[in-house]
């Protein structure tokens, strides 16, 4: 026998033996819901205690575990749900379904403890923020409504866009590059009443995770964030009703079973009614909110699931019948779960999303309407292989249409004419792979890839600028000014004006020093295709979106994260540590006096510069106990930088890095929820900010007898330190109700010691003394509510 045979003899042994001791393995799967009204759980553990192997379900409450032949005991838990064990024997695939017990009821035979919000040591996640509707509904509720908008705002690395204006900001970035979903349909306006409150109803609400790094490769389109937020599905075993009377608003949802155990309904609204008493008081000016969520799912067989969600919302804000705002979002998803096997799971959505923004001046004549639309097309899948080894894959395209605005004549003495904005187009399709994978006991990695790519379509014409710059640098005055354009060009429909694609790989990493410790570190990067257009300093911002094209670029993020993650005393404690520094490209920026406003041709007035965020963020948790709640502490810095394109041009702040209006140095909320006895339960939450940059006017010169103030540099100052506290006690007169009706009083103060946080510092000439002076402007000082809430 020579040695080329011995050695194929060996290989094939080696085969054999291979086989015959390879431990066969079988698929353990299933859902993980509410034992009381089959609500299926997002993100809750399932954990083989024999082989220390967790996995967690999806966002439709699936899991997939891979495990070879035995028995296993099986431990499945979820924050404010009880956790159980069960034994599983394991000699073929098992499809088991999984109830958990809500700490509101009481079967304490399956109760073994409750689930924490710990650390989680193990995953490569990063950057990420989970939060039940059980945490949520803990914290101080402001006007006697919890908020899913302020509980974010108690993060580290989030800030409120400033006193009395809409959306967040997240690591330094701006609100439009925070990419909101609503079960996968995109908001454009996360708030109500001048971000006072948050669009989302907490009694509709299941699941909200945000994150602000490592942002898995399904996600794209925004550069800061992503707030996915998920709607219930709906009791499917009982009718309940659920709703709270405030003095500002109310709120009413209804659930229950279509067909018992198979399908359900979900319908809830909300309105306010504080513009009432401002008439009764003989005050003109009003300002009031109303948002509807409904949501039908069905089981049509055991391995297919159909759901149809919506969301309508408006905001109107009146001013002495001179002056109305009527905006808000629309929004529709149908969705199809399809699960090809035990371990390869689908979702199928196609989603429509609308923002209106509407305006009428009386005084003036004239009603202004704009808004953008997106029709969105998602095939997703999540492939569980191994236990060793999940994939996610999956395509989606967006289809964009854009009204800058209509502009509409009222009345007959009106002096404007009608006149429409251009409408823009643009499709943004993208496929994607993720991966998630256990190298060894000690590291798990994650690593995805997401290509984009982005159409800007006609029809429309445009102007053509000499050199292709539709801005133009004077350099006698040392300025910038607008280009004159040197001719038009025609886009029919449909055809390209400009395109773009992107690779935008996702990369992370989790070393595990103990159980309750590890190391992590993650790259992403991200292209966002759209850019919002808008006046912030304004409390009531025209959101006018614009896609890219040849004047505006992608911008396109590049972040690195390290963080550190600990759990002490037995998960009572906890502590995650994150340093970040990122950088984008193509941050738009305007040049000194902008006009942005029914402009058609915006590219005249803005440039492309970049941006840079970094800082140290710190999470302290305390989990169990009477008293529960968090610390959160954010150092960082956000700027940002437009430089000259050529060595003539001075750029926008002489061309140096300039702090940006969402820089925020220091960054503190304290949070904290105190179980009193059985029937109170008080609450807290201080929250202090270093006060968002300004520029002030530090001179000013006589033209004729007009006095005009002189500016420096871009946000050399800061409005004053914003700070506040608020509390809230809830009473439940009987709370050993499991059952039937039950009613809970919420008493609550918004900013207790009636804190003049500016909103803005503006500066004029007295006209008796002939002196400047600073105005600051105040919006909220101190608001007493009590609400009664009730569920039956």
């Amino acid at each position: 026998m020579n040695q080329t045979t011995r050695t194929y003899l060996t290989v094939c042994l080696l085969f054999i033996f291979s086989a015959v001791f390879a431990q066969e393995k079988f698929t353990l799967s299933g859902t993980i819901a509410d034992s009381g009204s089959n609500e299926t759980l997002i993100g809750a553990s399932v954990y083989i205690k024999e082989t220390q192997t967790s996995t967690t379900t999806n966002e439709y409450g699936f899991f997939s575990l891979s495990l070879p032949k035995g028995i296993y005991t099986v431990q499945v838990s979820y924050v404010s749900f009880g956790t159980i064990e069960e034994t599983v024997t394991l000699n073929s695939n098992v499809r088991k379904n999984f109830g958990l017990v809500s700490g509101s009821e009481e079967l304490e035979e399956v109760v073994i403890s409750g689930d924490k919000p710990k650390a989680n040591i193990r995953t490569p996640q990063m950057s990420m923020n989970k939060l039940s509707v059980a945490e949520i509904k803990k914290m101080p509720a402001v006007l006697g409504e919890v908020d899913v908008l302020k509980s974010i705002l108690q993060l580290p690395g989030v800030t409120n866009a400033g006193e009395g204006a809409s959306g967040f900001n997240v690591r330094g970035g701006a609100a439009d590059q925070n990419l909101v979903l609503l079960d996968e349909a995109t908001l454009y306006n996360s708030s109500h009443l001048f971000g006072f409150f948050s669009v989302f109803n907490s009694d509709a609400i299941k699941d909200l995770r945000l994150y602000k790094g490592g942002i898995p490769a399904r996600f794209g389109g925004r550069v800061a964030s992503v707030l996915d937020i998920y709607q219930k599905e709906g009791n499917n075993k009982e009718y309940h009703m659920t709703g709270g009377i405030g003095l500002i608003s109310s709120r009413l949802l209804a659930e229950g079973p279509i067909v018992k155990e198979r399908g359900s309904f979900l319908i809830g609204g909300r309105a306010s009614y504080a513009h009432l008493f401002l008439k009764l008081a003989n005050n003109d000016n009003s300002a009031y909110f109303y948002d509807l969520n409904a949501k039908l799912s069905y089981k049509l067989t055991e391995n297919n699931n159909l759901y149809l969600s919506g969301y309508f919302g408006r905001d109107a804000f009146d001013i002495s019948d001179s002056f109305s705002n009527l905006y808000g979002n629309s929004l529709i998803n149908l969705r199809w779960n399809h699960l090809f096997s035990d371990k390869l799971f689908s979702n199928l959505s196609m989603i429509y999303s609308d923002y209106y923004y509407g305006m009428k001046l009386d005084f003036i004549g004239f009603n202004w309407d704009s808004g953008i639309k997106n029709y969105n097309l998602k095939y997703d899948f999540k492939h569980y292989v191994s236990d060793k080894l999940k994939l996610s894959y999956g395509l989606n395209a967006v289809y964009y249409d854009f009204n800058p605005g209509t502009i509409t004549p009222v009345g007959n003495t009106s002096s404007v004419n009608p006149d429409q904005l251009d409408k823009k187009y643009a499709l943004e399709p993208a496929i994607y792979a993720d991966a998630e994978q256990e190298l060894s006991d000690k590291i798990t990695v994650s690593y995805g890839l997401r290509y984009s790519l982005f159409y800007r379509m006609g029809s429309q014409t445009l102007n053509t600028y000499a050199n292709n710059q539709a801005v133009v640098f004077n350099n006698a005055l040392k300025i910038y000014e607008e280009a004159t354009p040197t001719g038009t060009r025609h886009y029919s429909s449909g055809q390209t004006i400009a395109d773009f694609n992107n690779l935008e790989p996702r990369a992370g990493i989790s070393y595990k020093l103990n159980d309750d410790q590890s190391i992590k570190a993650s790259y992403n990067r991200m292209a966002q295709y759209i850019h919002l257009i808008s006046n912030t300093a304004s409390a009531t911002p025209l959101d006018v979106w614009a896609p890219s094209d040849n004047f505006i670029k992608p911008q396109l993020l590049d972040q690195y994260a390290l963080g550190y993650f600990r759990n002490f005393k037995n998960d009572a404690y906890s502590l995650e540590a994150e340093a970040f520094y990122k950088t984008v490209k193509n941050r738009i920026d305007y040049i000194d006096g902008a006009d942005l406003i029914a402009n058609n041709t915006i590219e005249q007035v803005v440039l492309n510069g970049r941006s840079r965020a970094y800082g140290l963020e710190l999470l302290i948790r305390k989990n169990e106990g009477r008293l529960t709640g968090w610390i959160s502490y954010t150092l960082s810095r956000a700027e940002q930088q437009t430089p000259g394109r050529t060595a003539a041009e001075t750029g926008i702040n002489n061309g140096e890095w300039y702090k940006s209006g969402y820089d925020k140095l220091h960054n503190l909320s304290v949070t904290g929820a105190y179980d009193l006895n059985k029937k109170w339960q008080l609450g807290a939450i201080f929250t202090l900010q270093s006060g968002r940059p300004v520029t002030y006017p530090n001179g000013q010169y006589q033209y004729g007898d007009i006095i005009v103030p002189s500016y420096g540099l871009r946000n050399e100052e800061r409005l004053p330190a914003y700070h506040h506290l608020d509390i809230s006690a809830t009473y439940t007169p009987h709370p050993e109700r499991k059952k039937g009706f039950k009613g809970e009083w919420v008493f609550s103060i918004y900013n207790l010691y009636n804190r003049q946080n500016a909103s803005s510092i503006t500066f004029s000439q007295n006209e008796d003394r002939g002196n400047n002076e600073a105005t600051r402007l105040s919006i909220f000082g101190m608001i007493p509510s009590v609400t009664y809430n009730f569920k039956f």
